[in-house]
């Protein structure tokens, strides 16, 4: 990740809205940059450096995006990671850096902001609930001991009709082990005691920010006629229970009606009973017994067996805050919260199985491509979505190129295209095609992208056949690859007018890798920065200029050079137009896109497609605010130009009314302009599509606007129409269930090989005769020297 800029700011003070937003107001703000590597302690000390305060006294804080009404708070190396995690797509963060003064003079103006009713009725509910909570926990300690005696009683009926032996049994395959408090209380008939009616206690994320696992888990089971949505949610609160109380659970009823289970250590008396509420999915407890005589809770007291399941349960709610979590961090998250000690082979397996439960299976996942292809081109019309199978049904290619991208394409950016791949992380032979274009304001564009199971010529073919289909505009397109991607041919085919140039930065790895000799770094860095001043030189003599200084410093590298076709990469060749982008690198801008973790094919899809939406929300939304006829990037390289200008001198030609010459003050380089051709002989005008300093001096010089004189792409006009278009979300709520009968419609392709020589196991021959013993003293057989009895 690239370092993010932190915009520092101290000394005014929050103001909160009436709808519970925050701003900040006053003060002074500073800039400073932090990376993966940033300590936040010697953050903190930079910090208080810029403001003079007690490094032990300065309290951080910050918004999440897209929620400006909670503040955060940095107070270690994990929450500054947190922050980067956070605001990974961001180029930077407001931070708010407090004294403690600060910070509690903050906390009360913020708490005193609502005032009237409001206010009121918030203070009387707080008074409410701290009653009830008050009367519930009395009336709940009165009764205790009843429940006790009558849940004994009533376990021990349920044992007696069992015949007293104890099943252990297994859940149910497929069942759902999210756990979602329900509020109201749903009854089988029979009348509940409404002093001891409870209902199932949070032990989901939206808590774990405040509390550790444990600590919220201990409430997972709360008592007598606590409430659940379905049979899984029981499995799942007792796990957890169990978990974080530290003794393991032996179920003696376990399926689809009833769940009755004990604490395993021998002749321990904690026992829970919970069974289907009549016509309903849910679940209520109707015995339970919260009495250990085991010595939970004492060092003599066994922790629970870290099988994977239990480690998955564990698991799964730290991926979720924390998707990039490692196995190794895991066990020693583990060992430090439950004091379970894991393996590093038993934290693997335990995220493997997490992460089934949270994304689906990899291979059915695939067999979902033909319902997410529908549901693209159902909520998106207009959109291209293609699926290409083998015979048997194996999976080859998925192609999507999304009505928003492709109006914004076509109506709002120049005709320039980027090509390239990246690999992706999948179980499965996955790779990712895109082609990226670039709006007004010189950022990403994504027009399409696809994965694909290998890349090859075909696959390319392939794409761009598809993103033919999907394009209907008539004019010339400009595409930018690395020339080794093989798509030199296919470009030519599908593409009849268009013009293909090469990465230079490609280009440039190329000749490191084939340059032979004892270079320098330093010398290679000359070489390569000549190579790319030869790519951008827009006359001859600058292209010819550049080779010869690489031709004096390496003759073979010049040879490489010329023979690498410049036609396709130096400006001054170059046919088609890039508006001076001579690589693609700006397409590796998507890749950061890319989930880093690895998931299903179908949640990769359609993250891709999330960020995607949410990137043209935000620019159009940026854009609203601008007030300035051309893109903010263009507005700055053209004041450059304006500035520059001031020192040319302009002289009219009577020989043509639209040419001009222009000179510095100097007299010693002489450009023509001409205004009607929108041309200038150093070629700047023609190949970045706004006027150089030549023709601004000319423009201004006749009276002219100079931002009447720029490509239409550079307009804000052009860079709202790229976005115009939103992107519809995507519901899931009629997935096909993963394990559900769906027909096979479509079959993974082959798993990824792993890198490096195959691991070979060592295997004892057996017709290998170990060598007998032989006695040197006696020279008997069967013992040795020492062994020797004979002597002795």
């Amino acid at each position: 990740m690239p370092k993010l800029i932190v915009i520092c700011q101290s000394g005014g003070k929050f103001v909160a809205a009436g709808n519970g937003v925050l701003s900040y107001s006053g003060g002074e703000a500073h800039a400073l940059s932090i990376s993966r590597e940033s300590k936040f302690d010697e953050l903190k000390a930079e910090m208080a450096e810029m403001w003079k305060y007690d490094p032990n006294s300065v309290i951080v804080k910050y918004f999440v995006p897209n929620n400006n009404r909670t503040l955060i708070t940095v107070s270690s190396d994990k929450d500054l990671q947190r922050l980067l995690d956070f605001h990974e797509d961001s180029g930077t963060v407001d931070v708010y850096v407090l004294a403690n003064e600060e910070a509690a003079a903050t906390e009360t103006a913020l708490t005193t902001t609502s005032t009237g009713k409001s206010a009121k009725a918030n203070a009387s509910r707080a008074r409410a609930a701290a009653a009830r909570r008050k009367r519930m926990s009395e009336e709940a300690a009165a009764g205790r001991e009843q429940e006790q005696q009558v849940a004994t009683a009533e376990l021990g009926q349920v044992q007696a009709m069992n015949g007293g032996e104890e099943a252990t049994m297994t859940e149910a395959p497929g069942s759902p082990l999210n756990i979602t408090p329900v509020a109201s209380i749903i009854t089988d008939g029979t009348p509940a005691p409404q002093l001891q009616m409870r209902t199932s206690t949070p032990c989901a994320l939206d808590v774990i920010g405040e509390q550790k696992l444990q600590k919220v888990w201990e409430n997972c089971i709360t008592g007598l006629h606590q409430q659940f949505n379905h049979v899984g949610e029981v499995r799942e609160a007792l796990r957890r229970y169990s978990l974080a109380q530290g003794f393991t659970i032996k179920f003696k009823h376990n399926d689809s009606r009833r769940v009755s289970a004990k604490c395993k250590a021998e002749g321990c008396t904690w026992r829970i009973y919970a069974s289907k509420l009549s016509t309903t999915q849910f679940f209520r407890t109707k015995k339970f017994i919260d009495t250990h005589t085991c010595g939970v809770g004492t060092d003599s007291a066994a922790r629970p067996h870290a099988s994977r399941k239990l480690v998955a349960t564990i698991v799964k709610e730290k991926l979720l805050s924390t998707p990039n979590f490692k196995p190794k961090e895991i066990a020693e998250e583990i060992q430090k919260e439950f004091g379970i000690e894991l393996r590093y082979s038993q934290a693997w397996r335990g995220m493997e199985a997490a992460r089934q439960e949270l994304q689906g299976s990899y291979k059915e996942s695939y067999n979902l491509l033909p319902w997410l292809r529908e549901k693209l081109l159902e909520t998106n019309p207009g959109s291209v979505v293609s699926l290409s199978t083998s015979d048997d049904l194996t999976f080859r290619r998925f192609f999507v190129a999304m009505h928003s991208s492709i109006f914004g394409f076509e109506n709002g950016c120049r005709p320039l295209l980027f090509l390239d791949e990246m690999s992706v992380r999948s179980k499965h032979q996955s790779e990712l095609l895109t082609a990226t274009a670039i709006d007004g304001n010189d950022g990403i564009f994504p027009v399409a992208f696809a994965v694909v199971d290998t890349i090859n010529e075909e696959s390319w073919y392939w794409f761009l056949e598809q993103l033919k289909s999907s394009l209907s505009i008539s004019q010339s397109i400009t595409f930018v690859s690395d020339r080794q991607m093989g798509l030199r041919q296919s470009i030519a085919m599908l593409f009849q007018n268009s013009y293909h140039g090469f990465c230079v930065r490609r280009l440039s790895d190329e000749l490191l890798k084939d340059l032979r000799g004892p270079y320098t770094q330093e010398v290679v860095d000359v070489l390569v920065a000549h190579m790319y001043d030869a790519a951008r030189a827009s006359t001859r003599e600058g292209f010819l200029k550049s080779m010869d200084s690489i031709k004096s410093i390496s003759p073979e590298a010049w040879e490489w050079i010329m023979q690498s076709e410049p036609e396709h990469w130096a400006n001054h060749m170059f046919v088609g137009s890039r508006y001076n982008h001579i690589s693609s690198g700006i397409a590796e801008s998507f890749y950061s896109w890319v989930p880093e973790i690895q998931m299903p094919v179908v949640q990769f899809l359609d993250t891709i497609r999330q960020k995607i939406m949410e990137l043209i929300y935000t620019r159009k939304v940026e854009s609203e605010q601008w007030v300035s006829r051309v893109t903010p990037i263009l507005e700055e390289k053209l004041q450059k130009e304006i500035m520059k200008a001031q020192a040319l001198q302009v002289f009219a030609s009577q020989a043509a009314e639209n040419t001009f010459e222009v000179r510095d003050y100097f007299g010693s380089v002489n450009h023509t302009v001409n205004v009607e051709s929108w041309s200038c002989s150093c070629r700047d005008w023609r190949h970045n599509g706004y006027p150089c300093s030549h023709a601004v001096a000319v423009l201004q010089g006749i009276g002219r606007d100079p931002y009447d004189y720029c490509a239409k792409y550079y307009s804000t006009e052009a860079f709202r129409v790229t976005y115009r278009e939103p992107i519809n979300p995507v519901a899931t709520a009629d997935r096909p269930i993963h394990g559900s009968l769906v027909p096979i419609l479509v079959q993974p392709p082959a798993l990824r090989k792993l890198s490096g020589p195959p691991k070979q196991r060592r295997i004892r021959n057996k017709g290998v005769i170990k060598r007998p013993l032989h006695c040197s003293k006696c020279k008997g057989a069967g013992h040795n020297r020492a062994t020797c009895h004979v002597f002795s």
